[in-house]
Formats: structure tokens, sequence, C-alpha cells
């Protein structure tokens, strides 16, 4: 049984960030009944790549339920209207009011059904200048300012990944198990309102603060840290590149000593601590540079494991997949099984994690006569 055996989610659901919420309940025991449209969730059609489905769908989609819904015919909006009359959680993410506009406001479903917990995700929230407003996550990534600090000196760059989806629909997951654990004691429900725009501007926390406060926001400095040094990628004389980080200076003398064998520099007044470093980075990853290009990856590492430095290799996507640290399960689809990276705390708490990726509609014809008149 997983952590949420017994709790079950309607998600009128698209895209990412939604469906990565209701994936992670799914994968904790929740039954989940994904509501798509006739043509099906458009992220099933972002790409070809796993087995001829798309890369996104397969991600976030395992274990639930598929039926495809026309809200606008009365049947369908009726059937929906029953499925949520017996569900703990409804999840939703089309446009800000839409679902008002459909039939099903969160704020009256909760009047109707007090236990329910909702949740509604959207770019800008529910109300405010950008309510109305088309967003997708590079749209987030450049209006909340992460775009202007990403990237290389020269130019703004995103995020790898669709990082703002991700921010929210974590946020989202998590919110709704504080109102399940919430509902345990008061035996109500509560109304979840989550925006793309929210949660990554949340992450902007340390920037903001050095805006407000510090007149100017951290510059892009690429695969170096803003604040500390040194602490950053270096080229070694094989061509592999290494990351280090120093966080303290006990750790710094002993880089000094072991690593760049110029014991002196700990001395040196401008690097006797992180601010004059950062001050005077230039000069210091000159340095650093230089001693790493001396040597292999191999001798370096050997040396950074013997000093008990912080160090990290800059992979790409391809050594990731061969990474001897990288969890993988295999989910099955309706093509062949899709190798999957496993979600954090898996398995002592995600039971679904292996259960298939359910075909555009799968489960109409049990749903409707399961939820039939």
């Amino acid at each position: 049984m997983g952590a949420l055996d017994g709790i079950f989610v309607v998600a009128l659901e698209q895209a990412v960030a939604a469906p990565l919420a209701s994936c992670r309940l799914a994968d904790a025991g929740a039954r989940v009944i994904k509501i798509e449209r006739p043509e099906g969730d458009f992220a099933r059609g972002y790409d070809r790549i796993a087995h001829g489905q798309s890369s996104y769908f397969v991600w976030l989609n395992r274990g639930k339920e598929s039926i495809a819904l026309d809200i606008k015919q009365p049947a369908d909006h009726a059937l929906l209207d029953r499925m949520i009359a017996r569900a703990d959680v409804f999840i939703q993410n089309l446009a800000p009011g839409a679902a008002a506009r459909a039939g099903f406001d969160p704020s009256a479903l909760r009047e109707r059904f007090p236990r329910l917990v909702t949740c509604s995700i959207s770019g800008y929230g529910e109300a405010g200048p950008y309510r109305d407003m088309k967003a997708y996550d590079l749209l987030i990534q450049g209006e909340t300012g992460l775009a202007s600090i990403t990237g290389a000196p020269e130019a703004p760059g995103r995020v790898g990944v669709s990082v703002s989806d991700i921010a929210a629909g974590l946020n989202a997951y998590a919110t709704i198990l504080e109102a399940l654990i919430a509902r345990q004691r008061s035996g109500e429900g509560a109304a979840i309102a989550i925006s793309l725009f929210d949660a990554t501007a949340e992450w902007m926390a340390v920037p903001l603060i050095h805006q407000q406060y510090g007149g100017k926001a951290p510059e892009r400095v690429g695969l170096r840290h803003p604040s500390i040094a040194p602490y950053g990628a270096f080229e070694t004389a094989d061509g592999r590149a290494i990351i280090v980080g120093i966080q303290n200076e006990r750790e710094w003398e002993r880089f000094c000593q072991s690593v760049l064998n110029q014991p002196e520099l700990a001395a040196d007044p401008r690097f006797a601590g992180n601010v004059q470093r950062v001050s005077h980075r230039p000069a210091l990853d000159a340095i650093v540079a230089d001693e790493f290009r001396a040597r292999t990856s191999i001798a370096l590492t050997a040396l950074l494991d013997a000093a008990g430095i912080a160090y990290g290799r800059l992979n790409s996507v391809a050594d990731l997949l061969d990474h001897p640290q990288l969890r993988r399960v295999m989910v099955p689809t309706e093509a062949e099984p899709v190798s999957v990276p496993v979600p954090p705390g898996w398995p002592s708490l995600h039971e679904g994690v292996g259960k298939p990726i359910p075909r555009l509609g799968q489960h109409s014809a049990a749903l409707r006569q399961e939820f039939a008149l």
C-alpha cells in the first residue's frame, strides 16, 4: 500500500505542471483519473522520441487512468461532475476562469463538497494585471528575471529544462499533501492556487535581495558562482572540465596546500576571505586554471578526494545516461517500456513509479460505466 492509498484524484490537466503534481500523487498510491480532451493532452504531441511517444508524456503520466471527455457536451459534463463529487482532490490547469466558465469553479465546488481539496495551477495566478496573459515556461523564466541571471556574461539564457513548470508542479504536490493532512484534523478541504510566476519568483529570493538591498543583481557568470570563489569549471590536461566549490576557509586552506600546491595563497590579502576572493576572481581563476591544466582529470580528482574538496565533473547528458549514481525504472507504455529516472524518495514512499502510461481514453469505457447514473 502506498502512503496515499484510498485517495481519489480527478485531474483536468495538460502539459507539464499539473501532470507532474498528479504523477507524484499517483506514485504515492493515489488513484488518479486524467481527464483529456477528445484529441488528448497536447503534451502527447510534443515529440515522438520515446518509441514513437512524447518524452514529456511518458515522464509525467504513469499510473493514471485516462478518459477522453468533451465537457461542453452535457453528458460528459455531468460525468465529470459525478467524478468530482467522489473525489478527494481536484486539480486543473486550464486558463484562469476557464474552469468556472465550464461549470467547475473551484470555489463553487468547495461549497458543494467541503472535504474537497481543489488545486488550480496557472501562469500568473487567479488575480492581478497579468491574470489573462498566456504563460509558458520560457515566458515565465523571462518575466521573473531568471533568464537575465542565467547563461554566460554575453547573453541571457534559458534554464535547459522546464524549470518554471517543475517548480509549480512540485509546489502544487506539496501543498496538496499539506491540505490532506490538515483535512484529517479539521474535516475541511482547501482551495489551493499555484502559479508558475509565484513558484519561480520564490526561487529568485537571493537575486531579489541582492537587487533590493545591494542595488545590483548578481551578474551572469556562466558556470561560476556569483557570490562564492573559487566556484566554477576548470579544464584539465585531458580536456575534461572539473567543477570545484570552496565553501569555507578550512577548505580554502586545504585547496591551496594539497591541490594547488601553493599554501602561501591562503594568506594572500587578495584571497583572505570569500568576499576578497570574489572581488579578485579573475586573478584567482587564472591561478586555478593554470594548475588544473597541468594535470589530468584522474590525477586531479584524486587530489581533490584526498583533500576533501567538493567537486563534480561537467558531464554531458550522454555521461548522465551512464552515470553510476543514476537510478532508473522501466515504465510500460503502449509501445515498448521506457526508462525514466526515479523520483526522490523511491522506493520507500512511491509504490506506483513503475506503473504504465495510459493510452488516450484507455479507461473511458470502464470509467463511464463506473460513474454512470
